[in-house]
């Protein structure tokens, strides 16, 4: 798990996605270009939440999420999500 010196603000949380998928259950190899993008990923830092909503996930719970949720971006060589609590689906 990454030690991250972002704080996320409100209801945000950042997410270490999962790596893709290489092969198939059965063994076929995936290319690059053909290979989904992960809708699953770590929970590496949490916001304080809003006046009247607690966060209900916390660090290293491993979350699913929406296939478009969120805005990626590169810290310090590594590729995170940033998103609200609310675009997340299920803690895992």
């Amino acid at each position: 798990m990454a030690d991250l010196n972002i704080r996320p603000l409100a209801d945000r949380v950042i997410i270490e996605p999962a790596a893709a998928e290489t092969k198939t259950a059965s063994g076929i190899i995936i290319p690059d270009t053909a290979q989904e993008k992960p809708q699953r990923g770590t929970v590496v830092a949490v916001g304080p939440g809003k006046k009247d909503e607690p966060m209900t996930v916390s660090v290293g719970d491993v979350v699913l999420y929406g296939k478009y949720s969120g805005t990626e971006f590169k810290y310090e060589g590594g590729d995170y999500l940033i998103m609200r609590e609310a675009d997340i689906m299920a803690i895992v």
